[in-house]
């Protein structure tokens, strides 16, 4: 078979209108109903059959099939789960499988917009599948749903297909065999009449273009009445289902079905994690997240775990306690802006190569590089700016926060990257440097290290989609340097019991000076403050010398220009008011008595927290 051959669509009449379909083309119908649908799948049906094509359809719609079994016709079940890149390579499996000429006719693509809640993931599934398709000189027929997607979603779809024909009910309404047609997009093919409103007749087998006043007036007169209206229909359905769920609690209606859609499309699908967020938020804490928010999809593990233990922490602590927690104003970038990126960077094929047995580690590297080097949509760059013109020139930290990430079982400790933005310069400077940082954390997905974890976890298949959570970095400039005075990681167990007293089931903290990741980064002879927090100043070191030695020596501070740094104490100094250098640091009189008895007179100063 030759790339561009002419097929049956089995209506003559219609091969005859749109010059026929061709091998290769992936043909788009927008339907009010899927017995629309069925009036043009029936025909390419049996017309495949009989011309001996090697016939398929793709199930994964709840409702009734679109295909009934016959002889000819190969049924592949595929599960419609949560997951985009698992459904997305199992289709891509099928269609490897049945190889060049095959012939397809697939469920509704708006079921899609059901399981994943945003039209944007529908969009990307279509952007991936119809140029594969295209490639092996298949043709495969697409429903989907007039008025139920966003402009955007449908544009993607109109941009990527080579047919989208528009179909609408007749003017009789009691005769639903009887339908108009009006051709979008044909791809390549042009008549004076090819785009032409069409009146169809699936009776009669009657397909004609309506070319008199009367008949093209009626069938604009349908046209309107099925479109719909309104400024919801320019809005992700990600978006229209957070603007029902609020114009339901404005009327006073709180159902808990509500609130577990909410968690499920914009939190976590982990059950335990749902029964906690189910117990502390409020319709009102999701509304906070969403418009704090950029892109559609999970705020993934990390943002989810900070929000669900500000909530407990709050519920647990006396309000005056409350009241001196630190509020945060943290930004989360949804999972889905992240295949988005991937989809809109052509880098699926790299994805698909990387996620097979033989490319899950030799593949990384690649795809790793192609994604340091890519664009973001101009609408989400205009999210960017919109967002480090909330900031200012307030140091920020980019944060990974994958949907498998800080779960339960699952810590990813150290495994993907997080990275600091000294957010200084101009607006594009601050927008250049945030893009590379979150390009930087999309890249550390593929490090050898993440991944060689996920396959000792039993992760390899599940969707690892990549979040971003975005942070000002709490702190204050001290002359040159901006750095937290102090800072730390904590631990509901403690791995050291320094004396037998002390109960490891009261925690610990490692407690730094300057920024946190001192306390998270370990270098040899360099040593955080291990606080074991039943009895606090509790030290094995009792010596000043000692503590010294046992101190640590170098400070991470943000410098302008210059992003992350690391400082030594004694460069440090001269920057840090009284305070600073009185409540974490601590002299050592006995190597100042040492440097006297040389007959050099010094302050020796080191960190002891």
């Amino acid at each position: 078979m030759e790339a561009f051959e002419k097929i049956k669509s089995g209506i003559p009449e219609m091969d005859q209108a749109v010059d026929s379909i061709r091998l290769g083309d992936n043909v788009v119908f927008q339907i009010s109903g899927l017995d629309e649908f069925r009036l043009f799948a029936e025909p390419f049906v049996e017309q495949a059959i009989r011309d001996g094509r090697r016939l398929n359809y793709i199930r994964f719609a709840a409702g009734p099939p679109m295909c009934a079994p016959r002889p000819g016709l190969t049924i592949h079940e595929v599960e419609l789960s949560p997951g985009f890149e698992n459904f997305t390579m199992t289709i891509r499996r099928i269609i490897e499988e049945e190889g060049r000429g095959a012939f397809y006719v697939f469920d509704c693509l708006s079921e899609l917009q059901t399981a994943w809640s945003t039209d944007l993931m529908m969009g990307n599934f279509f952007r991936v599948t119809c140029p594969y398709l295209f490639q092996l000189d298949t043709v495969a027929y697409f429903p989907i749903l007039r008025g139920c997607h966003s402009f955007a979603a449908v544009a993607k779809i109109r941009d990527t297909t080579q047919l989208l024909l528009n179909i609408y009910p007749g003017q009789d309404a009691g005769r639903k065999e009887k339908v108009y047609v009006h051709p979008l997009k044909i791809w390549k093919r042009y008549s004076p009449t090819m785009f032409l409103p069409h009146s169809y007749d699936a009776g009669a087998g009657a397909f004609q273009a309506l070319t008199d006043g009367l008949s093209v007036s009626r069938f604009y007169a349908t046209m309107e009445k099925t479109e719909g209206a309104g400024d919801e229909r320019n809005l992700d359905s990600w978006y229209r289902i957070f603007l029902a769920a609020r114009n339901k609690l404005r009327s006073g209606e709180r159902g808990s079905d509500d609130t577990r859609t909410l968690c499920r499309i914009m939190m976590t699908r982990d059950e335990k994690l749902e029964a906690l967020i189910d117990r502390f938020f409020t319709m009102e804490d999701f509304f906070a997240v969403r418009s704090r928010m950029i892109g559609t999809g999970l705020i993934g593990g990390k943002a989810c775990g900070m929000l669900l233990a500000r909530k407990i922490a709050s519920a647990c602590l006396a309000a005056e306690d409350v009241a001196r927690l630190e509020p945060h104003d943290s930004y989360y970038i949804g999972a889905d802006v992240f295949y988005t990126y991937i989809v809109e960077n052509n880098c699926w094929e790299l994805r698909t190569r990387q996620r097979e047995e033989s490319g899950w580690l030799s593949e990384a590297p690649r795809l790793a590089k192609a994604l340091l080097s890519g664009t973001f949509p101009e609408n989400i760059r205009e999210s960017f700016r919109q967002m480090l013109d909330y900031y200012g020139q307030c140091p920020i930290i980019v944060r990974s926060s994958s949907i498998l990430e800080d779960g339960f079982g699952n810590a990813f400790a150290g495994k993907y990257d997080s990275v600091f933005c000294d957010n200084t310069g101009d607006p594009e400077e601050r927008l250049a440097a945030f893009e590379a940082a979150a390009r930087a954390v999309y890249a550390s997905t593929m490090n050898l290290s993440a991944l060689a974890y996920r396959e000792k976890r039993g992760l390899k298949r599940k969707d690892e989609q990549m979040a971003l959570l975005v942070q000002r970095v709490s702190g204050s400039y001290y002359g040159d340097i901006f750095m937290p005075d102090a800072a730390g990681v904590g631990y509901s167990f403690s791995m050291y019991k320094l004396k037998e007293s002390m109960d490891p089931n009261a925690g610990m903290l490692r407690l730094v000076m300057g920024l946190g990741t001192r306390a998270v980064d370990r270098v040899a002879s360099d040593y955080p403050r291990v606080v074991n927090l039943d009895e606090p100043t509790f030290s094995l070191q009792t010596t000043p010398s000692e503590r010294h030695r046992y101190s640590q020596r170098l400070i991470d501070v943000i410098k302008p220009r210059e992003g992350l740094s690391r400082m030594a104490l004694e460069d440090a100094l001269p920057f840090l008011p009284g305070h600073v250098i009185k409540s974490l640091t601590e002299r050592d009189f006995d190597a100042e008595r040492m440097f006297r008895d040389r007959g050099i007179s010094r302050d020796i100063f080191y960190i002891s927290c």
